[in-house]
């Protein structure tokens, strides 16, 4: 059993030896995972079409433990500053996420191997020195390495479902990853009564196990009296929805199941395979013959239509559980959490029993079967916030993208999940055609889920920013970033309009401005939340956000597009999330780049400036704004461009721009832009930030 450790302890060197175990247990076998692929080639296929190929989940994983490790200061020096850089971004999907093949120079298996070697030996000598104090918080070092730890368990599994999608022929049995080989005939499911009650649900801050921002906060419901299933959906249960003509018959479809089930042409669940007679099942491993009693495997839409079918056929309503209802029965099962576990977990979870699932009645719990685990149990319920949510400042976009209605909650673990994934309390979500190793339990009820509306961007730092983008302008200053990008056009004189990059967009402004003029512009923040509002601007037209009034009174601010008359430059503009320090090599080929009031918050400024020569066309424009305004907070002082004393004279920021960009570009002008900040109703901050406009020769 590999449950991940707890937060507490009073020996600190027994601590730091179970969290050198657990990293070991969970990186290894992560590798393992991997050995089931039989040739180099297969880490090159994408099983999912959605989905990068498989080379970058396996160096993935490593890369983040890198990524973070800088970001929360904890390393000054990457390892593989390219493999940081190409490895950096998984895909939901979203319009920051590219998979475009031509973009991606990937590594030789054998490279990423190397790497992932690299990395364990940095984890390992971290875990061996860092200074240890228990209980470990989430401003400790170690929850960086607890968080790394944990994201590789995330990709244990979110791996292992690409394998059950890839062509079998790159697949060789493992002797790690046995299937279960006991299958035979479905039992006969029925709707069993759960008494209602209060849940109370969200993680304390003194919690004992390590979570993600999500689980933390407050939500507490009283539910009525439910029907639920006795057990999981089985394969032989879902067939009789199949063979009763359920992906032919639209009605039990929703708007979005339909668009889903005709782009697929889906007749079955995706890992059925149809034969002359029958279906076959593909297993991690294996194709076998379909196990009438084992979960099925579906998404979201697949379980909502079963619920549609099943509900006209019974003569009442049946549904998916809401993730109260869910907890609810958990809550009854009366099944310990994870770090309540005897030696051996409770149900076919953490990879106890089988790389696979077994029969649905095969463990119960009070009544029920496989409250957790077997397969992911789909809820109706997306994803959202408790009231206290607060993200993590070094993953700040573990959750907040899926904060969109369209991101659902899976609920109970599956056979591989382990750590934090097989704890009561976890809280995951995928797109609602996502596969994972998922199936339903479906229920019947009257409660109504009243879920708080996430609309309004109520981070009070990223809602500042949306103002300072989108807001009024104040004291006749004018809006900082609108300033800027016509200015910035204004400066272009006759040079070519073709592309422009936006380097710390915030919410989008300035690439808009940009956008009236150039064919192409590229917005890029460091921060994944401002990429999300500025995404929502351009998708939708109205961005909304609460600001501090006074004390806890806030201002809720609503701003349309078309006030502004950028409906038409929305067209041209795209949004992604990146490190102005590690750029990716596709962002090159600029007319114009144009970088606001980050300089002095990057913790490599100096690298910036040096590949700004490889991203600016000749006769391209450079303009950065900055106040200068260095701190080692952000900016170790080796690496501050300039603002200190050289050879006994001042050394100022603009000079040392001047000597790092070199005879490649030549300073054209520069000039003040007043800005004013708004903080609260009768709080400003106002600061003179000096522009400077560089031509590449």
């Amino acid at each position: 059993m590999t449950g991940t450790p707890l937060l507490s302890g009073t020996d600190a060197a027994l601590k730091r030896e179970e969290i050198r175990k657990y990293f070991t247990t969970v990186y290894d076998r992560y590798e393992l995972l991997f050995e089931l692929l039989n040739c180099d080639e297969a880490f090159y296929q994408r099983p999912e079409s959605l989905r990068h190929p498989l080379i970058f989940y396996f160096g993935h994983t490593a890369a983040f433990f890198v990524n973070k490790l800088k970001l929360a200061g904890i390393i000054s020096k990457r390892i593989d500053p390219k493999l940081e850089s190409i490895f950096a971004v998984g895909v939901d999907e979203m319009s920051w996420d590219d998979l475009n093949e031509a973009h991606y120079d990937w590594p030789e298996v054998g490279e990423a191997k190397l790497y992932r070697a690299k990395v364990k030996e940095l984890v390992l000598f971290l875990i061996d020195t860092l200074p240890i104090s228990l209980p470990v918080t989430k401003s400790s070092p170690w929850w960086v390495l607890l968080m790394g730890i944990e994201h590789e368990n995330i990709h244990l599994e979110t791996s292992s479902v690409l394998l059950r999608q890839l062509d079998i022929r790159y697949i060789n049995p493992h002797e790690a990853w046995k299937i279960c080989s006991e299958y035979g005939d479905a039992p006969q499911n029925e709707l069993v009564p759960l008494q209602g009650g209060t849940v109370s649900l969200g993680k304390r801050e003194d919690a004992s196990l390590y979570g993600w921002d999500n689980e933390y906060g407050r939500h507490t419901n009283t539910l009525k009296e439910i029907e639920v299933s006795k057990y999981l959906v089985s394969n032989g249960e879902y067939l009789e929805f199949v063979e009763a003509g359920g992906y032919e018959n639209d009605a039990f479809w929703s708007e979005e199941g339909l668009s889903w089930k005709r782009f697929k042409d889906a007749k079955h669940p995706t890992f059925w395979i149809a034969a002359e007679e029958g279906y076959s099942y593909r297993a991690l491993s294996a194709v076998i013959p379909l196990p009438m009693n084992w979960p099925v495997d579906v998404n979201y839409l697949e379980a909502e239509a079963f619920c549609s079918w099943l509900g006209k056929k019974l003569g009442k309503s049946v549904s998916l559980p809401s993730e109260d209802e869910y907890m609810l029965l958990h809550q009854r099962s009366n099944i310990p959490n994870v770090d309540g576990w005897n030696m051996k977990a409770p149900a076919n979870i953490d990879l106890e029993y089988f790389a696979s699932a077994v029969p649905v009645d095969r463990f119960e719990h009070n009544g029920f079967y496989d409250v957790i685990g077997n397969v992911w149990q789909w809820s109706r319920t997306p994803i959202y916030p408790y009231d206290g949510f607060a993200v993590h400042p070094v993953y700040d976009d573990f959750t907040v993208p899926t904060y969109d209605n369209r991101h659902n909650l899976i609920k109970g673990g599956s056979w591989i999940s382990c750590g934090n994934l097989a704890d009561a309390q976890s809280r995951y979500a995928f797109r609602r055609h996502f596969f994972q190793h998922a199936g339903f339990r479906y229920v019947s009820g009257s409660n109504e889920e009243t879920i708080r509306n996430a609309t309004y961007e109520e981070d009070e730092e990223i809602a500042l920013r949306c103002h300072a983008s989108w807001g009024e302008e104040y004291f006749g200053a004018g809006n900082f970033y609108a300033v800027s990008a016509r200015k910035a056009l204004e400066v272009m004189g006759e040079r070519p309009r073709r592309r422009a990059l936006d380097l710390g967009c915030a919410a989008g402004r300035s690439a808009f401005e940009l956008a009236r003029e150039f064919e192409s512009v590229t917005g890029i923040d460091f921060t994944a939340r401002m990429i999300l509002n500025a995404q929502e601007m351009k998708e939708t037209g109205i961005l909304r956000y609460a600001i501090p009034k006074e004390g806890e009174i806030k201002r809720f601010c609503e701003v349309d597009i078309r006030s502004f008359g950028f409906e038409e430059a929305g067209e041209r503009v795209e949004f992604w999330q990146g490190d102005a320090s590690n750029l990716k090599p596709i962002f090159t080929g600029y007319d114009l780049i144009i970088a606001h009031d980050i300089l002095d918050r990057l913790y490599d400024p100096l690298k910036f400036l040096e590949s700004m020569r490889e991203r600016i066309v000749r006769g391209g424009l450079l303009i950065i704004t900055s106040s200068y305004d260095w701190s080692e907070r952000y900016t170790p002082k080796e690496k501050w461009a300039g603002a200190l004393r050289k050879d006994g004279e001042n050394y100022l920021s603009i000079e040392a721009m001047g000597d790092i960009l070199g005879s490649e570009f030549r300073l054209v002008e520069t000039g003040d832009i007043e800005r004013v900040q708004y903080l609260g109703e009768r709080r400003f901050l106002h600061t003179l930030p000096q522009m400077s406009i560089w031509e590449r020769s």
